[in-house]
């Protein structure tokens, strides 16, 4: 049996084929959002008490007050001194990568006068505190708290708290590593739909924040959605997705291994490769199976490779082009020869690898873009997480006596022709001569 589909966009059912490839159930479970809105409820009603029972009862610790989920600034730095020198350097390294991309993305505040004198403007303004969810346990996923944290430090955020899970006590030393490098100001050791409303509600311990960014599973997904309103919340990310556009002069190992750093996620990520070349899709197949085999995780990878992975037949760049804007991947490598000339054609992708030297790996970590990308088709409209999504725009209006003049007829006009008198007259007081 073939360990990956291929699809011809010349057949006449490649459309109907393309969408049962890319259809999702999404994070919606009536029995999750039910359990979700019992743990919500309980954490807005009992703070601290709930939090702890729910931890206690999930993650099997034995709390008993909202100190006992507290990680100190000390025990960050000592994790920070603990892990081994080489992977201290390498958050390094890939934190001040981070950082400095980030930092292109401030955004200024600005003003402008009318000649009237009247002023009109922006004016620019962190959040003050944001709440970052990194997953737990025995996973370690320092890159997650990198991706989370320093976009918010870089836009002014005055206070960034992550909530990680420590299920049976264990927590892993390179997320508490990376906390420390990144410039998180506190730590609490709950997780799940609990700490979701903790950061949501506001608990005796956890402060209540204005955002809540961060990967989870459907639990926390389901708890992101169901408080959202309350705070503002990221995205509900999808699983992980790659499409890569090959025109058959990359190394087909090369290709298929990053096909498999997608498949090695989870059963529901996918991997898509497009190309003009059958000789070379043949070739990937070839590589996936013979390199699946080395994966610690094939078996995971094997099925996201059977069940939602695809290798497509097109008969030209432009066409592979046509159809990653149409499936819109959070990750998509142009792995062709001077693929710059192609990028204006590229309209729908969360993050864009130029090159045959450009793996998606180097942006999941280190790169410096953030690797918080929008999945599912949400590039469509959806852009990757940065500084803008921890900056709020505030309007400037500051009217002269002339403009207001001049800007209360206009406006009475309009609102009486709303039926809104009141509007008509507070515009009018300020009309000279009337």
């Amino acid at each position: 049996m073939a360990v990956i589909r291929q699809l011809d966009s010349l057949a006449p059912d490649f459309d109907a084929q393309l969408e049962l490839l890319l259809a999702w159930e999404s994070v919606a479970d009536r029995r999750v959002e039910e359990t979700v809105a019992e743990i919500l409820r309980e954490v807005r009603t009992a703070g601290d008490t709930a939090v702890i029972a729910y931890t206690n009862q999930f993650d099997r610790r034995q709390l008993h007050s909202g100190g006992d989920f507290i990680v100190s600034a000390a025990e960050l730095q000592a994790a920070r001194e603990r892990i081994e020198p080489e992977a201290r350097r390498a958050l390094e390294a890939a934190a001040g990568r981070v950082r400095a991309y980030h930092e292109h993305q401030k955004q200024e505040s600005w003003q402008y006068r009318e000649a009237d004198g009247t002023v009109l403007g922006q004016q620019i303004t962190p959040m003050e505190r944001v709440g970052i969810y990194v997953p737990g346990g025995k996973a370690s996923y320092p890159s997650s708290v990198l991706m989370n944290a320093i976009p918010a430090k870089v836009a002014g955020v005055d206070e960034v708290i992550m909530v990680v899970p420590a299920p049976d006590n264990q927590i892993s030393d390179l997320v508490l590593a990376a906390a420390a490098i990144a410039g998180v100001d506190r730590v609490f050791t709950i997780g799940g739909a609990q700490a979701v409303a903790a950061l949501a509600y506001g608990t005796e311990t956890v402060p209540k924040v204005d955002k809540i960014v961060g990967p989870g599973n459907i639990f926390v997904a389901s708890a992101k959605r169901a408080v959202f309103g309350q705070v503002a919340i990221d995205m509900i990310a999808g699983p992980s997705e790659i499409l890569v556009i090959c025109d058959g002069g990359t190394d087909p190992d090369w290709i298929a291994m990053d096909l498999l750093s997608q498949a090695e996620h989870d059963e529901q990520a996918q991997s898509i490769l497009v190309s003009p070349d059958q000789e070379f899709l043949d070739a990937v197949e070839r590589s996936l199976e013979k390199l699946l085999a080395e994966l610690p995780r094939r078996d995971i990878a094997a099925v996201s490779l059977k069940e939602r992975s695809a290798l497509i037949a097109v008969d030209s760049i432009e066409a592979a082009i046509a159809i990653s804007n149409r499936i819109a991947p959070e990750h998509l490598e142009v792995s062709v020869a001077d693929p710059e000339k192609y990028l204006p054609l590229i309209r729908n992708a969360g993050a864009i690898f130029l090159g045959r030297h450009t793996a998606e790996a180097l942006g999941d970590y280190c790169a410096g873009p953030n690797h918080v990308l929008p999945t599912s088709g949400t590039a469509r409209f959806s852009s990757p997480l940065g500084v803008y999504d921890f900056q709020k725009r505030s309007s400037i209006i500051y009217c002269s006596p002339e403009g207001a003049d001049a800007l209360g007829r206009v406006a009475a006009t309009l609102a009486r022709g709303e039926g809104l008198e009141a509007h008509a007259r507070s515009a009018e007081y300020r009309v000279r001569n009337k």
